[in-house]
């Protein structure tokens, strides 16, 4: 029997669900990046930080969020190689509480909520 995921702590949610390509002559089937794939990025690409900073700040071992990541790039170059729209959605995620005591976020004041585990 598999382990439990293990819900990844994430800062905040996106400002956005999704992105669509400008030129697309034909509606195609978009793809699904999740919310824990999409903090990975943010993280990593847009913050510098390292994979090993990266799980500190997710609560998830370096070889997750390496997994996490991976997943998440070949869904951003799937999108924009194929033309496809891109969702943002779903996975094992719990907001920040914002507190710096317990390895939260300084910078977000979110208030702690119990893992979303959406799946889809």
């Amino acid at each position: 029997m598999p382990r439990p995921r293990k819900c990844r702590k994430i800062c905040c949610l996106p400002k956005t669900k999704g992105f669509n390509p400008i030129a697309c002559e034909r509606l195609k089937s978009p793809v699904s990046l999740t919310v824990d794939e999409y903090e990975a990025i943010r993280l990593i690409d847009k913050e510098g930080l390292s994979q090993e900073e990266c799980s500190l700040k997710m609560e998830v071992a370096r070889t997750t969020v390496q997994q996490i990541y991976t997943q998440a790039r070949q869904k951003i170059a799937e999108a924009l190689v194929d033309e496809r729209p891109l969702r943002i959605s779903g996975g094992d995620y719990r907001l920040c509480d914002g507190n710096p005591h317990t390895n939260g976020c300084a910078c977000c004041k979110h208030k702690k909520v119990k893992c979303e585990q959406e799946t889809e």
